[in-house]
């Protein structure tokens, strides 16, 4: 593996693939942080490994898990999943594995970001975080691909979204919030991006969802389901704090064209109604810096956007809300192609995040895009 310092990916002719491209496989890691996730993570390593099989269906699962949970990830996991001991903080794979960009040889390589805990000491979740901030380019090196390096610039995963054709999505609230890179301009942020992944145009949507922990991903609230069309997470409640935020993205998107000049199509993606922690599975979480990790009624972010293109899936999460069939049939029409597999991942969400931000996807070879539409 090779440590690039001194390019950047565009220099070298390289971009980020859309998700919807083909993938060499995905890379997830398995959860165990008592203060994340409820009972020890019981129940949310049942749903990973839901998530993990269903993905494995269609393309190479890596699922890395730390000694202590090694023998117990390799005894859940289906036989087709590989297991690599590897140590980490928490199981947000989307946000500090790689990001993948490649070239119009199908050469892969990743990007090593730094990663301060979504905030650093302004707003981050947890204190240290520096096993998180080392896995990409461990990662890079366990599948040989070269690593740029670019640690002086805060950046997770779940921040951004590209169509793979020089647009990519990202919120206001979180790429020029205090706690990542306050000493960059939005125009700094904004030719960073564009040297990193290889796009020329920024799409700034406003916001996300509310009490979204990450300062609002764009993950969650909207994503590239083709070339020039998004889904966007929607409520019709006027009540509801979300129908302003989701509001506001709409008017933005109405307004703006890619970097080939398109108006975007929305594709309106319902929201289940709030989903809010219940009093038993707060005794279940341990304290946080001495801080209770959730509190019993607290809302969590719930959203269908936040799900997984795989090379024969849509996997997405479920709430056990009545949205959970409407949202199915939404994405199985925008992916005819593709089986739309839904999971109940509240066991998820109570860690503060869902099915893509627990899986990263690593590019295929193969150079032409393949949309699955």
């Amino acid at each position: 593996m090779r440590i690039i310092r001194n390019s950047f990916p565009a220099a070298d002719g390289f971009f980020m693939p859309a998700e919807y491209e083909p993938h060499e496989g995905c890379i997830m890691i398995f959860p165990e942080r008592a203060d994340s996730w409820q009972y020890g993570g019981y129940a949310a390593r049942k749903a990973f490994v839901q998530v993990a099989e269903a993905i494995s269906r269609s393309e190479k699962v890596t699922v890395c898990a730390s000694e202590r949970q090694y023998d117990n990830a390799r005894a859940m996991l289906p036989e087709q999943v590989r297991v690599v001991e590897m140590s980490s903080d928490d199981a947000w794979a989307r946000d500090y594995a790689p990001t993948f960009v490649k070239n119009s040889e199908g050469e892969i390589r990743g990007i090593d970001w730094g990663f301060n805990a979504w905030g650093g000491l302004v707003d981050g979740l947890y204190f240290p975080w520096d096993k998180d901030n080392r896995m990409a380019r461990k990662l890079c090196d366990l599948l040989d691909r070269d690593v740029y390096c670019k640690r002086d610039f805060i950046l997770e995963g779940g921040s951004v979204h590209v169509d793979g054709e020089g647009t990519c999505m990202v919120t206001e609230s979180c790429l020029l919030s205090r706690g990542r890179n306050p000493e960059l301009s939005r125009e700094a942020i904004e030719q960073t991006l564009k040297n990193y992944l290889g796009v020329s145009t920024i799409l700034w949507l406003p916001c996300g969802i509310y009490q979204d922990e990450t300062n609002e991903h764009v993950d969650n609230i909207c994503a590239f389901v083709a070339p020039g069309e998004v889904v966007l997470a929607w409520t019709e409640d006027r009540e509801d704090v979300q129908y302003e935020m989701s509001k506001r993205c709409l008017e933005y998107l109405e307004q703006v064209t890619d970097a080939r000049g398109r108006k975007i199509k929305v594709h309106k993606l319902p929201l289940p109604k709030p989903v809010c922690m219940r009093a038993e599975e707060c005794e279940g979480l341990d304290a946080c810096q001495d801080e209770p990790a959730r509190t019993p009624g607290e809302r969590l972010a719930a959203s269908y956007v936040n799900f997984y293109i795989a090379n024969g899936s849509i996997v997405m999460p479920g709430f056990g809300d009545a949205a959970d069939e409407r949202a199915k049939k939404i994405l199985q029409k925008l992916f005819p192609t593709r089986e739309v597999i839904q999971i109940y991942a509240r066991d998820i969400l109570i860690g503060g995040g869902n099915i893509h931000c627990i899986t990263q996807q690593i590019p295929g070879r193969k150079v032409e895009v393949s949309c699955g539409m």
